[in-house]
């Protein structure tokens, strides 16, 4: 028999939700989480879990195809992309039982049905049976995440325009797919399906590929996208998708105002995330939202007393990691403990196509914008023994130092598994270390992570490998 009142219940059990229940649990307070659909959220369930899965898929079988640059003679490989989808479910599965074991462990109920929050600091439960069970909490957590975004001429019907959800599990490889918009989704989708075959168009509104990244970045893996056989339209807006024929028609016009029509099997709309806000019970409780996302102060507290908000339905980068860091605050603030704010600025973002991006802090442009004097150094993997020896020497490491102190403003890595080398970076912001303590700090050899330490020497003018 479930208990009916908590130190906290937290709605929604993805990597801010679960993380945050787990964090009360170890701090003392009875928790509990409300999930209405797979323990894990959209992470571990449709997103950063099996999108990986289906991404080291394409990666292998891309070895594969050039297994004769490594002395290897590989016949007839083919992709079977029926056999990729299940194991990037199975995958999927493995972690959410994770997850239910990680909240037994920290005995921390779950309560599964749709969750609504109740003046009172109460939650509404509703199981798949249409039963209801009212809870009480000292404190409530509203966690509930995001969906993909639609546009207007975009709508997704989950046969011929998909989102990312449908886009893992196709029971059918399309040979020609539109993916509209850049971002880290659209990105990494048109690297997997480009990779096992089928024929690309990345159609961007904005005037490059993966906008939020360093322009120097956008060029060059529009370049290697490019290479790979896709077609990068920028400066693009689709205007309609006509889905009555065998497949799609897609009409899109460039920043000319010239329009033409390209045919597909399926489009993907890539074009962003939007919070979960609705039938929550916001209106009830009387909680304040801004423009789509619940106002939080910087401990997560909404305007109602007991109330809190993290992760994709408060401002802020709609990342995995930042909605964990968000809980982990949050929650011990409740707890009385004295945690630092979240630093936004040092946020890192990972794009796991192939090259991968991993950023983090200023671009050049906005350093510049921020009215710094910047000092800028770049190595590219191509003067990299150890890239060189794995056969990945596209992409290069950037470095943005403020020229008068020193400090690292930020870092822009394009390459072979830059997403694991963007933590150094973090620390180093983290710890204020200047640009010739980090040209000082030995970084061992050969490695990809040496690229860092030689941009910094570039900057200052002092680089031995270039």
């Amino acid at each position: 028999m479930s208990s009916t009142k908590f130190d906290l219940i937290v709605l929604g059990s993805g990597p801010g939700g679960y993380v945050a229940a787990i964090r009360a649990s170890q701090l003392g307070l009875k928790a509990a989480v409300v999930e209405a659909a797979e323990v894990g959220g959209i992470c571990l369930n449709w997103g950063c879990i099996p999108t990986k899965a289906l991404l080291k898929s394409a990666q292998v079988f891309e070895y594969i195809n050039h297994a004769a640059d490594y002395g290897i003679t590989v016949k007839d490989a083919k992709a079977d992309f029926s056999g990729m989808v299940k194991r990037s479910r199975d995958v999927a599965a493995g972690m959410s039982k994770g997850v239910q074991f990680l909240l037994k462990k920290n005995k921390i109920e779950q309560l599964l049905g749709w969750g609504k929050i109740l003046p009172g600091k109460k939650v509404e439960v509703v199981d798949k049976d249409g039963n209801k069970t009212i809870y009480s909490a000292d404190n409530i957590i509203v966690a509930t995440g995001g969906r993909a975004r639609e546009l207007p001429a975009i709508k997704i019907d989950d046969e011929k325009i998909i989102g990312y959800r449908k886009a893992m599990t196709l029971e059918k490889q399309p040979k020609k797919m539109v993916v509209v918009g850049s971002g880290a989704i659209g990105v990494e989708f048109a690297y997997f399906y480009a990779a096992i075959g089928t024929e690309i168009t990345i159609v961007e509104f904005m005037d490059r590929i993966v906008p939020n990244e360093d322009e120097e970045v956008s060029k060059a893996l529009e370049k290697i996208y490019k290479k790979a056989g896709m077609t990068i339209l920028t400066s693009t807006e689709v205007t309609s998708v006509d889905t009555k024929g065998a497949g799609c028609k897609v009409t899109y016009k460039n920043k000319k105002g010239e329009e033409a029509t390209i045919e597909c099997d399926v489009v993907l709309s890539a074009v962003g995330v939007i919070s979960n806000l609705e039938n929550i019970g916001l209106e009830d409780v009387g909680i304040l939202v801004d423009k789509g996302k619940i106002k939080v102060d910087e401990f997560y507290k909404t305007n109602m007393p007991g109330y809190y908000a993290i992760g994709d339905v408060v401002s802020g980068p709609a990342l995995a990691h930042v909605a964990s860091a968000e809980g982990i605050i949050c929650v011990e603030k409740i707890a009385g403990h004295t945690p630092e704010p979240l630093d936004y600025n040092n946020i890192p973002g990972c794009t796991y196509c192939s090259p991968e991006i991993a950023s983090v802090g200023y671009t050049e442009a906005k350093a510049k914008e921020a009215g710094y004097e910047v000092k800028v150094g770049k190595f590219p993997f191509s003067a990299s023994g150890k890239a060189s020896a794995a056969g990945a020497k596209d992409g290069f490491v950037k470095l943005v130092f403020d020229a008068k102190y020193g400090e690292l403003l930020g870092a822009h890595m394009l390459g072979a598994n830059v997403t694991e080398m963007i933590a150094e970076i973090v620390a180093i912001r983290k710890l204020e270390i200047t640009g010739h303590e980090l040209i000082k700090t030995v970084h061992p050899h050969p490695t990809m992570s040496e690229a860092i330490m030689e941009a910094a020497a570039v900057a200052y003018g002092e680089v031995i490998h270039l």
